[in-house]
């Protein structure tokens, strides 16, 4: 897959044809390494072929995958229970403090 993503990347930076050393240096700027034998798999793979129908063609293949509800994408979710509830007692604390001040003043004025 990431041999797809740097053939995209290199696609829409402007280069019409990318070769293997293109791909190689994509990867190499962000320290990552590729098997050579899977960049030219690509290359010829998608030689001949419009990219905008292979994007097409992907939508398509990807469509009939079946995914998981959004009820598992909430569970995966990580909970802050916690920290909102102390949040919340740090509220009631603060909104305690100007109380007291506010009768300090007030004996004060009689």
């Amino acid at each position: 897959m990431k041999v797809v993503a740097a053939y995209l990347l290199a696609r829409l930076g402007g280069n019409t044809c990318p070769s293997i050393e293109d791909l190689k240096n994509i990867f190499g700027s962000v320290g990552a390494d590729a098997s050579e034998d899977r960049i030219e798999l690509l290359l010829s793979e998608v030689k001949t072929k419009d990219i905008t129908e292979l994007i097409v063609a992907g939508k398509e293949r990807l469509a009939s995958v079946p995914s998981v509800g959004s009820g598992f994408a909430a569970a995966a979710q990580p909970t802050y229970d916690a920290p909102a509830e102390a949040t919340k007692e740090e509220k009631v604390e603060e909104e305690e403090e100007p109380d007291d001040d506010l009768m300090l003043d007030m004996s004060l004025f009689g």
